[in-house]
């Protein structure tokens, strides 16, 4: 942005927000691609050239309209929890900073209207009140905002029991903001959704997001260990398989992953596989039987009332996992693998052995199409970007869906493509290209041209 462009800019948004601070500029510019050594250089400098916090759909609105005109292109953050440099600005510009916009529309039985600067973990604090709770939230809640998480997100703790964010009903609406000379307020449902959800938003600015809920259980953390992974592997398919236990957590860790939680290690012994659960309590007296079925040993519980104080099971899963690993040795990174049902843990056993200690199996139990399958966010000892892309390969000519988190370009990662209705409805609500530039092969071209 030149400086003639920027000084305009701010004098037209002068009753909103703005930042200019270069320090917090940049730190504004990043998410944590930092877990990926083949982005760190290739988003290195790629920073805005201002932050503009909008209170309201409104000043959103106002935003959009000054950008479209001076064709100043936009980048949409939440807290950037993010791991792909999603709310990374390619081409410099606007970052628009949604964490202000918190208002809590409504929460009714079975559902909930929120803006898209809400924290995860409010909104379920505010379903909890009437007694539902979020389907689904990544391991991040605490500081996610929801935006973020449907424009950037898939699934998480709940997907045992509701499958993934993109899935048939778990987004009921979305109200987003077009970046055009005058720009329109669009309400989306039912399956229309699916225009903006996990765009990285490059399809409009999302300002209103309506989800459903489900009820809220009391849930019981539980660690049980292993002597062997496989075992755990088992025990895991089979408590998710167990449909009249509820559960929202099964998280599966080979030796040594248990060894990075540094908060958990007097209940994990060195050498040891763990399983990581959340139950709720009316089927927690089922568990014990199962968990002696395959040998294992409970050494961690703690009941629902205690939720919230102390440490946080959810919090060592997911992506949280890398996070804690990291902290320990920063030669790692991970991978997000879909195991076909079809292959299912015969495939876990297969890569556990080929890879041994250089790929460490993260297992994430959920549910698809109907079918709980093994997710898989594995962590690996990275040494080049060659050797790491030769692993990708050899998973996927196994049949292991890899959603590739070494990129920024949406077709490079877990999708291939941009679902042409994407593309239609991007058309249409930026006709400029100024959304997000510089993260689609097809939308780069128009940019460029």
């Amino acid at each position: 942005m030149t400086i003639a462009n920027l000084d305009t800019l701010i004098n037209s948004l002068t009753d909103i927000e703005t930042i200019t601070d270069p320090h917090q500029i940049a730190k504004l510019s990043q998410d944590y691609h930092t877990f990926s050594p083949v982005l760190v250089p290739k988003l290195e400098g790629k920073v805005g050239d201002i932050v503009v916090r909008p209170a309201n759909e409104q000043e959103v609105i106002k935003v959009a309209a000054t950008c479209a005109k001076y064709r100043i292109p936009i980048t949409v953050r939440g807290a950037g929890t993010g791991n792909y440099g999603q709310c990374v600005p390619m081409h410099g510009g606007v970052i628009l900073d949604m964490t202000k916009m918190q208002n809590v529309c409504w929460v009714k039985p079975g559902v909930a209207r929120v803006e898209a600067g809400v924290k995860l973990a409010a909104l379920d604090k505010k379903a909890r009140e009437i007694g539902w709770e979020m389907r689904m939230s990544p391991s991040t809640y605490r500081t996610a905002t929801i935006g973020g998480f449907i424009a950037g997100g898939s699934g998480g703790i709940g997907s045992i029991q509701y499958g993934l964010l993109g899935d048939r009903g778990n987004l009921l609406a979305l109200k987003v903001v077009t970046v055009e000379d005058e720009p329109r307020v669009i309400e989306l449902r039912g399956d229309d959704v699916q225009k903006v959800n996990h765009a990285w938003g490059i399809n409009g600015i999302i300002t209103e997001v309506e989800i459903p809920l489900g009820p809220a259980y009391p849930w019981a953390e539980v660690i049980v260990t292993f002597a062997d992974f496989m075992t755990a592997a088992k025990f895991g398919q089979s408590l998710a398989n167990a449909d009249g236990m509820i559960k929202k957590l099964i998280s599966v860790f080979a030796s040594p992953i248990p060894q990075y939680f540094h908060p958990l290690q007097q209940y994990i012994p060195e050498g040891t596989h763990a399983a990581f659960l959340l139950v709720a309590e009316p089927s927690l007296e089922l568990l014990p039987g199962l968990v002696q079925q395959y040998g294992g040993k409970i050494t961690y519980q703690k009941p629902a009332h205690e939720a919230g104080k102390g440490v946080n099971l959810a919090e060592f899963t997911w992506n949280h996992t890398t996070l804690h690993a990291r902290n320990v040795d920063t030669n790692i990174t991970y991978l997000q693998s879909m195991i076909p049902s079809a292959k299912g843990l015969e495939l876990v056993e297969h890569l556990y052995h080929h890879f041994g200690d250089e790929v460490m199996m993260h297992l994430e139990f959920i549910r698809v199409s109907g079918a709980v399958v093994p997710a898989a966010l594995q962590l690996v000892r990275y040494t080049t970007e060659a050797r790491l892309n030769e692993i990708i390969s050899y998973h996927e000519a196994q049949g292991v869906l890899i959603a590739n988190p070494h990129t920024y370009i949406i077709e490079d990662g877990g999708r291939k493509v941009i679902d042409p209705e994407q593309l239609k409805f991007k058309e249409m609500v930026d006709p400029y290209g100024l959304m997000n530039p510089g993260k689609s092969k097809v939308l780069q071209f128009k940019i460029q041209n």
